[in-house]
């Protein structure tokens, strides 16, 4: 079976700022500012450069239990960060009150591929990694009192362009929201 790949599509620049700071946002809430290089708001590619952190370096040494734990940790962060990026556009941007169903639906499918063909997770398991992602990101996307800070915080970004790993860190503590 071919693996499909989620494609999010922006409907502008203020836009893309705003899924991309969504992205910045759950990193920092699940404590993974360490595994991000840079972010850049021009990037033709994907928009968040990872760090060594995150790839798996593939060694005879590390057990296959701890590598399995890498991909399952690798594949809730970046689910997180598509839910966080979806919702940041829907709920903060567009202001709307309602989860976006359709595109919760797409991602949804989308973990559920990523999860049962790099991980051979189970529908169990599926279920509570997304139940997991949706229920961290709907805390800080859906926090009405959060949401002037992650305006600034796109805002930030969509005058900035690119930052590193670090002034991403330093401008989410700048703003509370870490």
């Amino acid at each position: 079976m071919e693996s499909s790949r989620l494609t999010l599509y922006y409907s502008n620049e203020d836009d893309r700022a705003y899924g991309l700071a969504g992205m910045a946002i759950i990193l920092a809430a699940l404590d993974a500012m360490d595994r991000v290089s840079s972010v850049s708001l021009d990037a033709d590619g994907p928009m968040v450069t990872f760090s060594h952190t995150y790839y798996y370096s593939g060694s005879p040494s590390v057990s296959p239990k701890a590598t399995w734990d890498h991909l399952i940790s690798n594949l809730y962060l970046t689910s997180t960060m598509i839910v966080g990026n979806v919702l940041a556009r829907s709920l903060v941007r567009m202001g709307e009150k309602e989860l976006p169903a359709e595109a919760l639906r797409e991602v949804r499918k989308t973990i559920e591929e990523e999860g049962r063909d790099t991980c051979s997770l189970e529908p169990d398991e599926i279920d509570a990694l997304y139940d997991r992602t949706l229920t961290v990101s709907r805390r800080i996307f859906g926090n009405p009192r959060l949401h002037p800070a992650i305006k600034e915080f796109a805002n930030t970004i969509s005058r900035r362009r690119t930052l590193s790993g670090m002034e991403l860190a330093d401008e989410l503590h700048l703003l509370q929201l870490i």
